[in-house]
């Protein structure tokens, strides 16, 4: 298959494997190195200030970013949501109904799972604070998220690499969902990493632990999950015709 045919499939969202050299992900992997050495500086020292809210304009101004720590992530208004990663704060739109949507029908799916197989892992969704490297440097809030190590618990956050992390792509945070977190996911020893895009109803899935390609499904598909071997399956053609309506309200 060459590079033109990858790419036209992978637009129509047909269930298949793609590896990082073949397809898009090359582009996702190599814009996630840079992003994270470059630490959101240029050569002259100064912000570069790709994926940064201007709504944190002001806020800022007070300290450089790539400098915050978990204190100015704690300090901040209860209700300003943002994520915290390499230093730098990234404000966070609220999430629509669609995105919600989707969030609490895999929540739903997961957590049936674990309770009729009476699992010891706990099942999250949004808000919930991961520092996810073990440091006062980086704490995200994914979308969805299954962690199976209760020594993680810790002081109402999760403190470490969750087994599996959902995102759900918006407008405002599919770049980085797609570039920087996937990174981060991945050096961090997330196990599984799911990115659902809701526009070209498609839902990419890396499992880390056996390589570095992601499977393509698409709506219509049931997806196994791969911490559980497969056992667990989600039939996201079920959980779509529920969202659907939802669809039809933008």
């Amino acid at each position: 298959m060459n590079r033109a045919e990858i790419i036209r499939n992978q637009k129509l969202c047909k269930s298949n494997t793609y590896s990082f050299e073949e397809t898009e992900s090359s582009e996702i992997a190599e814009a996630a190195e840079e992003y994270i050495l470059s630490k959101h500086w240029d050569e002259e020292g100064k912000l570069v200030p790709r994926f940064v809210s201007e709504a944190l304009a002001e806020y800022a101004r007070t300290k450089v970013q790539g400098k915050y720590t978990l204190k100015d992530y704690l300090a901040l208004p209860e209700d300003r949501r943002v994520e915290l990663i390499d230093g730098v704060i990234y404000d966070m739109a609220a999430p629509t109904y669609i995105h919600q949507g989707f969030g609490g029908k895999l929540y739903m799916v997961f957590e049936n799972y674990i309770e009729g197989k009476r699992g010891s892992c706990f099942t999250f969704v949004a808000p919930v604070a991961v520092q996810l490297d073990c440091d006062d440097k980086t704490v995200v809030e994914p979308d969805v998220l299954i962690v199976c190590d209760r020594s993680k618990l810790r002081s109402g956050r999760i403190y470490g690499a969750p087994d599996l992390v959902v995102e759900v792509l918006s407008p405002s945070t599919s770049k980085k969902d797609r570039n920087l977190k996937l990174a981060k996911y991945k050096i961090a020893g997330v196990r599984e990493y799911w990115i659902i895009d809701p526009k070209r109803k498609c839902i990419y899935v890396y499992e880390f632990e056996k390589s570095d390609s992601a499977a393509v499904y698409s709506f219509e598909d049931i997806v196994p999950v791969g911490i559980y071997g497969g056992d667990c399956r989600v039939d996201f053609a079920r959980i779509y015709e529920r969202v659907r309506p939802l669809y039809e309200t933008m």
